[in-house]
C-alpha cells in the first residue's frame, strides 16, 4: 500500500486504475461500501485500485477557524484503505487552485490527464468542483468524452437513518462510543506521540501517557475505558481522561490514558488509543484525595468492561 500525491506523477503501474473518490474521513460503513465497489470492479478487470482522499479537508480551507472535526489522520486512513484491499492512497491536496477548478476542468486535468484513471466510484451524493458544480452525473457525461466511466454507490442505512461522518461525530460528542463503533465497524481511535507532562499521575500511582488531540474531533470530555495499541503490536487496557483536568491547575486539554500493568517509559512512542466505553463526565473534585479515590474506581470499572476485549 503506497501513498500518492496529486502534485506528483502517478507511477506507470497505477495508470488505468479504478479510483474510489471521496473524503472518507472515518472510513465508516458508507465509505467502506464505496471502496468495496471500486475493489470489486478493479479486480474483475485486472486493474489497480486507488482510494483518493482530500487533505486538508475542504471545510478547513473555507472555514479555517472551524473546531477540530477529523476522525482519522492520513496515516490511519492509509492503513484502513490498505486493509480493505486498495493498492494505493492518493492524497488530493485541497488548496485555492483546486477549489477554483470547475468540475469539467477538474475531471480533465486531475482524473484524466494527471491520473489516467479508467473508472471512478463515488457515493450518490458526492459533489466536487467550483461551487460544488460536479456530481456523479457530471462525472459520467464529461468522463465519457475521455473514455472514463463511473459508478455510484447508494448510501448505507441502519435503523436510525443514513450512516455518515456527521452521525459518527454526533455519537462521539454525546459520549456514545458503542454507537460510533457500530457506524465505523471499529472503535474511534486517536493516534499520537506520548509527551512529557507534569508527572502528577505518576506521583499518585496512576502514570499516564499524555497525547495531544491535534486535529481530531473532541469526544465528550470525561473518563473512558480504552485500549492502547503500541508500535510493537502489544495492546493494553486502560482508563483515560479526556479534558482539561479541572481539579489540577492550570487547566490544559489532554488525552491522558493510564494503561494497566504497564511500567515502561512510553515517552516518544506513537500510541493509538481506542475509545471503547464512556464511564463518566469530567468533574472537579474538592480535593486531590477525593479525585484519586474516584480514579481508582474508574480503573476498576474499565478493567471489568475491557476484560473480554483483550
Amino acid at each position: 500500500m503506497i501513498r500518492l500525491d496529486n502534485r506528483l506523477p502517478v507511477p506507470d503501474s497505477l495508470q488505468g486504475a479504478i479510483v474510489a473518490l471521496g473524503n472518507f474521513d472515518g472510513f465508516h460503513q458508507g465509505h467502506q461500501a464505496v471502496v468495496g465497489e471500486a475493489i470489486r470492479w478493479a479486480r474483475s478487470e485486472g486493474r489497480p485500485v486507488i482510494v483518493a482522499t482530500f487533505d486538508p479537508h475542504p471545510v478547513r480551507l473555507f472555514k479555517p477557524d472551524a473546531a477540530p472535526f477529523r476522525l482519522t489522520t492520513l496515516d490511519q486512513r492509509q492503513e484502513l484503505f490498505g486493509a480493505a484491499g486498495a493498492d494505493a492512497m492518493l492524497v488530493l491536496h485541497f488548496d485555492r487552485l483546486m477549489a477554483s477548478m470547475t468540475a469539467e476542468v477538474w475531471i480533465e486535468q486531475v482524473l484524466v490527464r494527471q491520473l489516467g484513471v479508467a473508472g471512478v466510484v463515488t457515493g450518490e451524493d458526492f459533489t466536487f468542483g467550483k461551487g460544488r458544480g460536479g456530481n456523479p452525473q457530471v462525472l459520467g457525461e464529461v468522463g465519457a468524452r475521455f473514455g472514463m466511466t463511473n459508478r455510484t454507490v447508494a448510501p448505507v442505512h441502519d435503523q436510525f437513518g443514513t450512516i455518515s461522518s456527521s452521525r459518527v461525530r454526533e455519537a462521539l460528542i454525546a459520549g456514545d462510543c458503542e454507537g460510533a463503533a457500530r457506524l465505523l465497524t471499529r472503535p474511534f481511535a486517536v493516534r499520537g506521540i506520548v509527551q512529557h507532562g507534569n508527572k502528577f499521575g505518576r506521583t499518585m500511582g496512576f502514570p499516564t501517557a499524555n497525547l495531544d488531540m491535534a486535529h481530531y474531533l473532541r469526544p465528550h470530555y470525561g473518563i473512558y475505558a480504552v485500549i492502547g495499541h503500541f508500535p510493537d503490536g502489544r495492546r493494553f487496557a486502560g482508563a483515560a481522561n479526556l479534558g482539561i483536568r479541572p481539579t489540577i491547575q492550570p487547566p490544559k486539554e489532554l488525552l491522558e490514558p493510564h494503561f494497566f500493568d504497564v511500567s515502561e517509559d512510553m515517552y516518544g512512542l506513537q500510541i493509538e488509543v481506542a475509545f471503547h466505553h464512556f464511564l463518566r463526565p469530567e468533574a472537579k473534585f474538592a480535593s486531590i484525595e477525593e479525585m484519586m479515590v474516584q480514579i481508582g474506581r474508574d480503573c476498576e470499572k474499565a478493567r471489568e468492561l475491557l476484560a473480554s476485549v483483550l
